[in-house]
């Protein structure tokens, strides 16, 4: 009887040893995104708008460019917005975990037995 493994990764991006880029930032990214807000990001994947706040202030520092940028409240309140890099970086990450994810699978049937 063959047994079928699978392999499988979770990509992280750091500099030096600290991590930039990993699957959860990616979706607080794109909630941001969808949601136009760090609150309602963080709430989609019930996350504190304070870890939120923090890994946003933590990409944005690490990153060339800002990833988010974020409005200060009035009568309608603040809002935040995904910027040109932010949305580069996430098609890079979701290229990159594809290529891992490719990778991988012809791993996967190497080691099959």
């Amino acid at each position: 009887m063959n047994k079928q493994f699978s392999i499988r990764s979770r990509v992280w991006v750091f500099d030096e040893d600290i991590p930039f880029l990993g699957i959860g930032r990616i979706q607080l990214l794109e909630n941001i995104e969808e949601c136009g807000s760090i609150t309602k990001g963080a709430e989609a994947m019930n996350m504190s708008y304070r870890k939120a706040w923090q890994l946003v202030e933590n990409m944005n520092q690490m990153s060339p460019k800002p990833l988010v940028e974020k409005q200060m409240g009035g009568e309608k309140g603040g809002g935040a917005t995904v910027t040109a890099e932010g949305k580069t970086v996430i098609k890079k990450y979701h290229l990159l975990q594809k290529k891992m994810d490719n990778y991988l699978a012809k791993i996967t049937k190497e080691i099959n037995f």
